[in-house]
């Protein structure tokens, strides 16, 4: 017999339908495309941002730009600037959606230029020469198979949207990414599956360069209230955006995104515990509540008092937010993170930021700390907050690969990559069998690209070798790598075994 106020079995919840997991990489437009100036394209943020060799403070130069480092770089003919030409994806599509229809991912996940459809941003009509290249590359996706994850913004923002506007200061930028959205939808909603609005949203505000445009003061930091004014303009326009989507195109699943960190205390102690909250909150969980919950959540109210951040919202905003959330979540997962409230603990990089080194974990060259089990942490901690299914829609493992000849032929042996991605996947199979509803799995920089955080095309990430160098000097021949085989026979085997 039933104790008083237990449910019936029939009562209980379902347990969920188990999935066929999809399986996928990823480019992003900016770092991957290449041919700035070609099509009609105007410049965007990421093609000012030059290379530097890495010193203490070479990844922050590149990425927190000031107006006057801007106006060098438009005028710079002998520095480099890598994005402009990335993996010159423009000029090698075909090849390069042969190469992945191959390897046999499921989804493909690519980003649009906005600068390429509207070179300065604010323009009434799009670029013919825009659409017509992304005519292309749709067509050429939908024909090898594959479904499409479509990133509408991935750091890359029309420069003149910085110069003439502010960047997303501006609330004016809502109407023109909504204008450029809704052209993306009306031309091409029927092959997009599932989309992001932004990339990382919450780079926003580590990243103000890469996530709202943001030009950094020469003589001191960011003002806070701005670096927030611009996200919360990037969450109504994420909301508007739903909102048309669910109009024009109501096939398509609508996500948002952020980087995920998975933070550990570094101590038992008390302090070091309620650092950590605060640090998943502020960092992690923000943006995610206004936009999958939809609503700003308590927890900020302090944030904001304590560091005199005041956000300007129209009256229909909140009501906005909390009626257009996104159908799914999605994380970047790179590596786990460390709180201490001591200050002198030793530090290392990760994606974007930096952490308290953890002892119990390996690194990359770059210093990202490599952590599957913090994958299936970080999916089971968010899918208990938000009861939304979840797409791991970057991972993977930034790498220095050496290019060898053998027997004249062009390879490269990587099992670094191929054991990050066993025990990764590992992870995600545990996650599943813990009930999180995980849609699919998005290798980062699947092709060789530019890296968004340090500017360098030797920090690879491909299971495709692009031949090009940090100056932009090479072949740009693919050369598929040993872990191009091993993930195309991975994903056949678990298309096998689950038919």
């Amino acid at each position: 017999m039933l104790a008083p106020n237990q449910p019936s079995a029939a009562s209980l919840p379902r347990p969920l339908a188990k999935r066929r997991l999809l399986w996928g990489g990823a480019t992003a437009s900016s770092q991957y495309e290449g041919a700035f100036s070609a099509g009609g394209k105007g410049l965007d943020t990421q093609d000012v941002r030059p290379y530097l060799p890495r010193t203490s403070n070479a990844t922050t130069a590149t990425r927190l730009l000031t107006r006057s480092a801007v106006e060098r770089a438009k005028s710079d003919t002998a520095g480099t600037y890598p994005f402009r030409t990335a993996s010159d994806g423009y000029g090698h599509l075909d090849e390069d959606i042969a190469l992945l229809k191959e390897l046999g991912i499921d989804i493909y996940r690519f980003s649009i230029s906005w600068a390429r459809l509207f070179p300065n941003g604010d323009e009434q009509e799009p670029n013919a020469e825009g659409l017509a290249y992304y005519d292309r590359v749709f067509s050429a996706v939908r024909n090898a198979g594959m479904k499409v994850f479509l990133t509408l913004t991935h750091y890359a923002l029309p420069l003149n949207l910085v110069e003439s506007y502010g960047g997303w200061t501006s609330r004016v930028l809502i109407g023109f990414y909504v204008r450029f959205a809704q052209v993306v939808f009306e031309r091409w909603g029927e092959f997009i599956d599932f989309y992001l609005p932004f990339n990382e949203i919450n780079a926003g505000y580590f990243s103000p360069w890469n996530g709202v445009g943001l030009i950094k003061p020469e003589d001191g930091p960011y003002n806070q209230s701005d670096v927030f004014q611009s996200l919360h303009h990037q969450f109504v326009a994420s909301a508007r955006v739903i909102e048309m989507q669910r109009r024009v195109a109501p096939a398509c699943q609508s996500g948002c995104m952020v980087a995920d960190f998975c933070y550990y205390p570094h101590t038992c102690s008390p302090e070091d515990n309620l650092k950590t909250i605060r640090e998943e909150q502020v960092n992690q969980w923000f943006a995610i509540d206004v936009l999958a919950r939809g609503f700003y959540p308590t927890y900020m109210d302090r944030f904001f008092t304590e560091h005199g951040i005041r956000i300007e919202l129209k009256s229909d905003d909140l009501e906005v937010l909390a009626r257009h959330t996104c159908d799914f979540v999605s994380i970047s997962y790179y590596q786990s993170s460390v709180c201490s409230t001591n200050e002198t603990a030793e530090h290392t990089a990760g994606n974007l930021v930096c952490t308290v080194k953890n002892p119990y974990l390996q690194a990359t060259e770059w210093g990202w700390q490599i952590d599957p089990i913090g994958l299936r942490t970080a999916l089971n901690k968010l899918y208990d907050r938000v009861h939304k299914p979840i797409f791991i829609s970057e991972n993977g493992m930034g790498a220095r690969d050496v290019l060898e000849r053998d027997n004249g032929s062009a390879v490269v042996h990587d099992p670094y990559r191929i054991d990050y991605l066993t025990r990764h996947f590992e992870q995600i199979d545990e996650a599943v069998a813990d009930g999180v509803d995980v849609i699919g799995y998005i290798m980062w920089g699947v092709i060789d690209i530019v890296s968004a955080g340090s500017c360098e095309m030797e920090k690879r990430y491909g299971v495709v070798y692009v031949d090009a160098d940090n100056h932009g000097n090479g072949t740009y021949e693919r050369i598929k790598k040993d872990s191009f085989t091993w993930y195309r026979d991975f994903i056949s085997s678990r298309h096998g075994n689950e038919e």
